[in-house]
């Protein structure tokens, strides 16, 4: 039990804070980065979130885009030190927990619905007790 709460209080330390909420179907900016020899750079991969599993530390993202004809699918860490930022381009509008389908897809079918706006709280009327 205390090896447990000690692992838990490890993990906490190395949770990133500056994440922002996302859903299925959005479309995410991942600056990811990259150690040439030396040098280090950050690289931009745009793709749309069709999974996310895990919780914690070990919580991944799957992104995916169509390159030049080919379908890409890359899987993120989010905490993970070599991720420098991530930025919601774009929000979708989807029914699903994940988004598979997307891979064979081509034309309309592979398109994402935008999510205009968000969502409104339903406000109730007061009552007035005038007598």
């Amino acid at each position: 039990m205390i090896q447990c709460k000690l692992i838990q209080e490890l993990e906490a330390k190395q949770l990133k804070t500056d994440i922002p909420s996302f859903r299925i179907g959005d479309t995410l900016n991942v600056h990811t980065r990259i150690i040439e020899g030396e040098k280090e750079r950050v690289q931009v991969f745009t793709g749309t979130v069709i999974a996310r599993r895990g919780a914690g530390l070990s919580e991944t993202i799957a992104l995916y885009r169509v390159s030049y004809g080919a379908g890409i699918e890359r899987v993120f860490s989010i905490h993970s030190p070599r991720i420098a930022k991530i930025e919601v381009a774009r929000s979708g509008k989807v029914r699903r927990a994940k988004l598979y389908n997307l891979r064979g897809a081509s034309g309309k079918k592979a398109k994402v619905e935008g999510r205009i706006g968000r969502k409104k709280e339903k406000v109730l009327p007061v009552e007035s007790n005038e007598s």
